[in-house]
């Protein structure tokens, strides 16, 4: 067997992420807003956990952590509200 011609670990992209984004996606979908909130209420307490640890700067695309608070924040309102607005839909 070639070593050369074998991918080595450093070389393969592993699009995990990809697999992770679709399962969120798909999880939304099917829970709606329920999933939003919950999954808005699950980053922000890792986040807010990791502010207090020290955490200032974070990988997000926001970079960060109070902007990443606040965008995990009004995605849980968001939540809330459709969480509202469907249960209005039911009971009209």
């Amino acid at each position: 067997m070639d070593v050369m011609s074998t991918p080595t670990k450093s070389t393969v992209y592993d699009p995990l992420r990809l697999c992770v984004y679709a399962t969120i996606a798909l999880l939304a979908w099917v829970f709606g807003p329920l999933a939003v909130l919950g999954f808005a209420a699950l980053g922000f307490a890792g986040y807010w956990r990791a502010r207090r640890a020290g955490l200032t700067r974070s990988r997000c695309f926001l970079r960060d952590t109070r902007l990443v608070l606040t965008y995990l924040g009004v995605l849980a309102a968001a939540g809330v509200a459709g969480i509202a607005w469907t249960a209005y839909g039911w009971l009209t």
